[in-house]
This record gives C-alpha cells, structure tokens and sequence, in this order.
C-alpha cells in the first residue's frame, strides 16, 4: 500500500506547497502553538481555491488547553462543522473527552451526525484519554475514519509499542495514523515497525519578512515568538521527502 502524507498546514499557502509536494491531505489549523484551532472562514475558502487536487481535512476546535468543552464552545464548534460542509471540504478533525479523560461518546456522535458526510478524524485528544483501547473501540464504534496519535507519549518515535498495537488492534476497522515529530529520517523507522500507512507531519521551513522597515521592541503576541520578521510554512521540497 502506498505511503500517505498527511500535512499540518497552517495556512492556505501551506496547503498550495503540501499539493505541489505531493501529499495526499492536508490538516488546515489556525493556533499552531497552541496545538491547532479552528481556521477562519476565508483561510478555508482560499485554500479550497488555491489547490486543486489536495484533500483538505479542517481542524474544529475553538481554542487549545483540555478537550472538555462547554455548551458555548460545542456550539461554536457546530457551527464551524457546518461553515465545513458549506466549502465542501474533505472533512473535520476533533476529539472530546470527559472530565474523567474518557473519549465523551454523546458529544462526539453529536459532532458526527452533524459532520455527515465529510470524514472524520480523533486528533491528539486520544493521546491524553485514560484508555487508549476502550476509546479505540468507542471511535470504531461512532465511526470515525482515522485516529491522529502519537501513541500517548511526546512524539510518535516514543510511541511505537503503542502505535503498533492500536494498528494490530484496530485490524483495518479504523485508520491509526502517526502524527508528532514525524520526520524524513525517522518515517521509515516508525512505518515498519507499527505497520501504519498514514502519517501526519508540518514539514515546514521558515519563511523571512520582506519588510525593510522592522521595529523589533514591539511584539505582537507570546514571548516565546522568536521574532516578528519570521513565520513558518509547509516546504513543498520537505513534503516530497516524505512522499
């Protein structure tokens, strides 16, 4: 089976450079510090017309921190399914869990009864739940396509022994996809000894302002923010690496 790239784009520019790469997918996320949150209507709608070809799977999640969400936020998120829906994107990525870390089943078949019919995958919210193997089998059963996971440890390198079960486990019923410091010297590695197809990775450079005039006293958000004159953007060269 051919090997699948799914990339973490953080903007429709990035999504231009996974398709030219040759990824099969997208992630399209907003936040990416923050873990990832919802993208904004017009990111999704440029991207959607900047590319061709690419799948684009969106990231619903109204901001970073737990994956317990209040009614407020489910809302949000509901809305934000259906803003989706209306682009005729591929499909949405989410993942809820109950105060005690386990996968909330009627929230998420809530959200995926909405979702109809876009895919739908359980993002790294399943690398924080109490039972890997019980929330397995409850996505089976609500019927989500794939599992985004880094085996519940920091990096999917890390979390083999546990990829590799969960694909073992989950026997075609369900895509295991690695996700989290996957990298073009250590994919290989990760792929022959979880037996996974999928894999998610950012594959990003960064990219240098054009500005002449800075001012660099003045930041505009977290202190950990290196510089104002830099970004980072899916590498479309990176991407073939890995494809």
């Amino acid at each position: 089976m051919k090997r699948i790239i799914e990339i973490c784009a953080n903007s429709a520019q990035s999504c231009v450079e996974a398709e030219a790469g040759g990824a099969t997918r997208v992630e399209l996320c907003a936040g990416i510090p923050e873990g990832g949150t919802t993208p904004s209507y017009g990111e999704i709608k440029t991207a959607k017309a900047l590319t061709s070809k690419i799948d684009i799977n969106v990231i619903i999640r109204p901001r970073g921190g737990d994956f317990l969400y209040t009614e407020a936020e489910v809302q949000s998120m509901l809305w934000d399914i259906e803003l989706c829906k209306e682009l005729k994107v591929h499909g949405v990525v989410f993942g809820c869990l109950t105060k005690d870390g386990d996968i909330d089943v009627p929230l998420m078949r809530r959200l995926i009864e909405a979702a109809k019919p876009l895919s739908v995958t359980c993002h790294r919210a399943f690398d924080v739940c109490r039972d890997p193997f019980t929330a397995l089998e409850q996505l089976i059963e609500l019927g989500c396509d794939r599992i985004l996971t880094s085996g519940q440890q920091s990096d999917a390198v890390k979390g083999i022994p546990l990829i590799a079960e969960l694909v073992k486990r989950a026997d075609g019923r369900i895509i295991i996809m690695p996700g989290c410091g996957v990298r073009e010297n250590n994919i290989g590695k990760i792929e022959s000894e979880t037996g996974a197809k999928e894999f998610h990775t950012s594959a990003r450079s960064i990219v240098y302002s054009q500005m002449e005039y800075r001012n660099e006293n003045v930041p505009m958000g977290s202190s950990i923010v290196s510089s104002e004159f830099e970004t980072v953007q899916t590498d479309r060269e990176k991407v073939k690496a890995y494809v």
